[in-house]
């Protein structure tokens, strides 16, 4: 990790779930956008198109407040067969976003803070 990664907030989100369903069953109900708005809404997204994608493994989504500051983070889905036949589905939920390192200052410049004497 570089020293500007280590210094980028972030606020990660881990979801684990074992389904029933096949890993294939799965990778369509992420990645088809008529079933993938069950688990993530159209007007979530900063763009309705993955920001990454490995084939029945891993997709990546943006996702974009629509309130101010509107925030940007990344919701990554990523699907493993299990030992029961059925699926692993971890989801991350990310965001890391250059507004939550903005120092904000007082309006007034009024620094460094001084103490009156009585």
């Amino acid at each position: 990790m570089t020293q500007e990664e280590s210094r980028k907030p972030a606020v990660r989100l881990v979801f684990e779930y074992e389904l029933d369903a096949s890993p294939e069953r799965v990778w369509h109900a992420i990645s088809i956008p008529e079933l993938r708005a069950n688990w993530l809404p159209e007007q979530d997204l900063a763009c309705s198109e993955p920001a990454g994608i490995i084939p029945e493994q891993e997709a990546v989504y943006k996702m974009r407040e629509t309130t101010p500051p509107f925030l940007v983070s990344t919701v990554t889905f990523q699907i493993a067969a299990n030992d029961d036949g059925g699926t692993s589905l971890k989801i991350i939920h990310e965001l890391e976003d250059a507004q939550l390192s903005r120092k904000t200052t007082a309006a007034n410049g009024n620094s460094p803070v001084l103490m009156r004497a009585a």
